[in-house]
């Protein structure tokens, strides 16, 4: 091998180990910064992840409280409905006991003519045959007696809550004014009508007779004058007063 050759190869074999350094130098240089990418990589990936489940766990739960909150105002409201009925109860209440003061203060200046009592058939308002004859009985005292009027006192069995029974026994008694003004034209004036329910009961609602008899209207014919003189009567420290209609 000549000079030149042996040149040309020490330069090529130099050449070969100087890439083969450098690459290696690249290479050791350059596979910690990817090995840090990658872990680098992981973490954000597990970062993201994690934000992911809390951000979840936090909409839950704002759901839980939010529903929470909806339940607790649904109470709250049908509380302060229940408390309004209850207040109007009451005094729906009151005000029957102040029309049944009034009525019985009234009364003391009236005495009874005549009286009956018509009963009804459960949760019904509709005269039977057998009610409408002893109406036609009281009424038939009507035009010998002056200065009358008529009590009419509607009742019920204890069965059923306490406002529907006010009512029911308001059309009971109704059933009985109507009857008698549109037969023996009875003007309302002189017809005092008083709804009781269930407060004033004839016998124990316990059987079912006694239940019958409850439901039922009480009429009475009552004068303010004296019987035989046809002057008002002085019972009381009113006189010839008659009370107001309802």
């Amino acid at each position: 091998m000549n000079r030149a050759s042996l040149v040309i190869a020490l330069a090529a074999s130099m050449a070969a180990s100087v890439g083969c350094a450098s690459k290696n130098y690249v290479k050791q240089q350059t596979t910690p910064l990817i090995n840090k990418t990658n872990e680098l990589d992981d973490l954000t990936a597990q970062n993201s992840k994690a934000i992911k489940d809390v951000d979840a766990r936090a909409q839950q739960g704002i759901q839980q409280v939010t529903q929470a909150a909806a339940a607790a105002d649904q109470k709250a409201q049908a509380a302060g409905q229940q408390a309004a009925q209850a207040q109007q109860s009451a005094d729906n209440a009151v005000h029957r006991v102040d029309v049944l003061s009034n009525a019985v203060a009234n009364l003391d200046n009236y005495r009874i003519v005549s009286e009956t009592a018509v009963h009804f058939g459960f949760d019904k308002d509709a005269l039977t045959k057998d009610a409408k004859d002893e109406l036609d009985k009281l009424a038939a005292n009507v035009p010998n007696t002056k200065g009358y009027i008529i009590t009419v006192e509607g009742g019920t069995d204890s069965v059923g809550p306490a406002d529907y029974n006010y009512d029911l026994s308001e059309r009971r008694a109704n059933s009985v004014i109507q009857y008698l003004g549109s037969k023996y034209n009875i003007p309302a004036h002189k017809i005092y009508l008083i709804g009781l329910g269930k407060d004033k009961p004839v016998q124990e609602n316990k059987t079912r007779d006694g239940r019958a008899a409850n439901r039922r209207v009480d009429i009475r014919l009552m004068t303010n004058t004296a019987e035989g003189s046809g002057q008002p009567a002085t019972t009381g420290s009113a006189t010839g007063s008659a009370p107001p209609s309802m």
